[in-house]
């Protein structure tokens, strides 16, 4: 119907949820709809690779919202509808199973697409990614069918957190990175090989530097990955988690500005008329990355995204400068990241990791600019202080466990 609604959403993840609940708070008061290639109610994204993995959260708990909610705000979810064009002149938007949507807004939350292995044997079943609900139930239906054996194909978040639970859950877990150290794109040295020993000790066997040559199998089913350097790694299941292409080909194609995602000013909007985006997809200018355009996959940098497209739509035109924040659950590790370390100089260990609590401070020019805190909170909470504020400390007063880090304020 090109009678659709007035303001319109790609992607009922996190991003286009927190954007139509942030509008209802605001007192918009015209129509609202939410479209996504999946039919499911939106849902949090963070516990597929743990909770959800493992069995210990359903679906229903794992729901932004229930049902009722969007219905009571006059919410349209509008699942199975993947985009596929979009006219900005007329402003309408064009859906694979024929439908189209006119609007007068367009906020594009459209995340990424786990990318794929390029090689022989990438397409056989068994070889799995873990971005979506129907990508984790199909590797859960996989791993009741008697697996033992899995391999983990990249050692980011997704790898390690679904490594601890293929662990917990009984299997024989084998994991292979690229480069020399896990974690290498988003830590610092120490806190990698912290998290590295702690797979090892659960009899986590760990290649480095290790690329895949290929991927065998017998009558369509892959029975095991070929290193590059001929080794065979028998296994019954492939996760493969190597990064996400940002979904922003329809936007591309209707001239939208892109650059590792689609350009977007500091009020999320992008250089199509009445087209905002957010979350993982938008390339934006962020001044805790010294000014440079960057994309952050976090749930944090959509939810805070969605706020500001709300408040901009509604009239009230506050800029984006969010403190970005992460977080991962491993075993019984729970890391926490406030800041960007990329390009730090120096670096101050706070408390002792053999006591498996501890944090690192990063330092670029002598200023806090990140931590990363293994199972220490409370420098997580007030270690945020220290990075929007830019601290000038010395090294031996961060590095002093008896002094609270707000007391360096």
């Amino acid at each position: 119907s090109r009678r659709g609604p007035q303001r319109t959403g790609r992607g009922s993840g996190h991003g286009g949820a927190q954007t139509a609940i942030g509008l209802r708070k605001q007192g918009f008061h015209g129509s609202i709809g939410l479209l996504d290639r999946s039919r499911a109610l939106p849902y949090e994204r963070p516990p597929l690779s743990k909770e959800y993995l493992s069995g210990e959260k359903t679906f229903e708990r794992i729901l932004i919202r229930p049902e009722k909610f969007w219905r009571d705000r006059d919410v349209h979810l509008l699942g199975g509808s993947n985009v596929s064009s979009l006219d900005p002149l007329v402003k309408t938007i064009s859906c694979g199973n024929g439908q189209e949507y006119a609007y007068e807004q367009l906020v594009w939350s459209a995340g990424g697409d786990a990318k794929r292995l390029i090689c022989d044997g990438s397409d056989l079943r068994g070889v799995h990614t873990v971005r979506s609900k129907e990508d984790v139930d199909a590797l859960i239906y996989d791993m009741k069918a008697g697996t033992e054996r899995c391999t983990i194909i990249g050692g980011g978040y997704i790898g390690l957190e679904a490594a601890a639970v293929f662990r917990k859950l009984g299997h024989e877990v084998v994991l292979v990175e690229a480069f020399n150290r896990v974690l290498s794109r988003v830590t610092g040295p120490e806190v990698s090989r912290f998290i590295q020993n702690e797979h090892v000790s659960r009899e986590v066997k760990i290649h480095l530097e290790s690329g895949v040559r290929c991927i065998e199998g017998d009558g369509g089913l892959l029975t095991g990955v070929v290193l590059e350097t001929g080794e065979v790694i028998q296994t019954d299941i492939v996760l493969v988690g190597i990064g996400i292409e940002p979904c922003i080909d329809a936007l591309a194609k209707a001239g939208a500005e892109t650059a590792n995602g689609v350009v977007v000013d500091e009020y999320c909007q992008t250089t199509l008329p009445g087209v905002y985006a957010i979350g993982d997809c938008a390339a934006h200018i962020n001044p805790f990355a010294d000014g440079q355009r960057i994309r952050l996959e976090s749930v944090q940098n959509a939810n805070d995204m969605a706020s500001v497209v709300a408040s901009v739509i509604c009239g009230n035109f506050e800029p984006y400068h969010a403190t970005p924040w992460f977080w991962s659950d491993q075993y019984d590790l729970k890391i926490q990241t406030v800041g960007l370390s990329a390009g730090y100089d120096d670096s101050v260990t706070r408390g002792d990791p053999s006591n498996r609590s501890f944090s690192i401070v990063y330092l670029k020019n002598g200023k806090v600019v990140a931590l990363d805190c293994v199972n220490s909170m409370k420098d997580y909470v007030q270690g945020r202080r220290l990075v929007e504020t830019g601290l000038v400390a010395a090294r031996e007063d961060l590095a002093d466990t008896s002094r609270q880090l707000k007391e360096l304020l």
